[in-house]
């Protein structure tokens, strides 16, 4: 029989666990989602549906948004961290694998470490610049290997735009989460990419009536399953449990990512795209590991992340959320 403290942890983990499959699988719905829409409007249309859900709780006053002297700054990280996350991961897509993506989307917690030390004014470590040298020569390996044949994909440079995007997003994001709470932040921010992605998605009403539906049900389970129900679990593991325990499940996305593109759309890594994974996900532990520890502030998810992140990675820094992805 389990004792109520390890079926506590057996449940804080499998709510880990499950987070980091609906995320991972978020690649694989983009990249199916792809098929029919352009990125533009496929994350219109995801942002559209996860934000008439959202609706709801915050008209029913479950949800607080930030006050509206925070909302300048909410729209800008809105734009940035989901529009422009969304919009450039979409198009690197378009070329790459999902493995590829989900390699490259993993740096998000290396450049989010090296970006909070430098606007924080603190030295950069020595081991957090091996580290970042390391995880980027695995992003080259990526490059070069990532479409059909062995030669430069250019594209894969749009996922690392994304990495920065969303990165960017997490550092500056924690004046608002003084005054505010997580989730209203997060939604807030939902709300506000998905205004940014409209002008890019103006024709979606005619496209729609002309996509298969086994598109659509994808886009909607991408509209609440990893940008809603992600979000959830992951913030209830990270109640019951370490920041630092939780997070470490996050290293396995990429391969979990590749497993579902493998099974469900037949996608398998290139040799060039595995070994750069190897090395882009061994200079970002080692890029975290170097990182300094300091306060611990609430986490904040955005699907794959959004969360992006989304737009979801998690590491232990100083400005740092403890949880920063995604979504993808």
């Amino acid at each position: 029989m389990f004792s109520v403290d390890n079926r506590r942890e057996l449940v804080t983990l499998g709510a880990a666990t499950l987070a980091v499959v609906i995320w991972s699988s978020a690649f694989a719905g983009i990249a199916y989602g792809l098929k029919v829409f352009t990125p533009a409007e496929l994350s219109l249309l995801r942002f559209s549906i996860a934000s008439a859900i959202l609706v709801v709780p915050v008209a029913s006053g479950w949800i607080k948004l930030p006050p509206l002297r925070d909302w300048p700054l909410v729209l800008a990280l809105g734009f940035v961290g989901i529009s422009l996350y969304q919009l450039t991961l979409g198009y690197a897509m378009t070329r790459i694998s999902v493995g590829a993506a989900a390699v490259v989307i993993a740096l998000a917690p290396g450049v989010t470490a090296a970006l909070a030390a430098v606007r924080l004014g603190e030295r950069i470590s020595k081991a957090t610049m091996i580290g970042l040298g390391i995880a980027f020569g695995g992003v080259l390996l990526i490059t070069v290997g990532a479409g059909r044949q062995v030669r430069f994909e250019p594209m894969t440079l749009f996922a690392l735009v994304a990495v920065f995007a969303t990165s960017i997003y997490f550092v500056f994001q924690k004046p608002l989460l003084a005054r505010t709470s997580a989730v209203g932040f997060t939604v807030a921010s939902i709300f506000a990419g998905t205004l940014g992605l409209v002008p890019f998605g103006l024709d979606l009403p005619a496209k729609i009536a002309d996509v298969p539906a086994a598109q659509l049900w994808s886009v909607a389970y991408l509209g609440v399953g990893p940008t809603i129900v992600g979000y959830l679990l992951w913030n209830f593991a990270l109640s019951r449990a370490p920041a630092s325990k939780v997070s470490s499940f996050l290293y396995v996305q990429p391969l979990v990512a590749s497993a579902i593109a493998w099974v469900c759309l037949g996608q398998v890594p290139s040799v060039l795209t595995a070994i750069g994974g190897l090395f882009a996900i061994g200079g970002v532990v080692l890029t975290v590991a170097a990182s300094r520890p300091a306060q611990v502030v609430r986490p904040v998810a955005v699907a794959e992340h959004v969360l992006p992140r989304s737009h979801a990675i998690a590491r232990p820094i100083a400005s740092v959320p403890q949880r920063c992805c995604p979504e993808t």
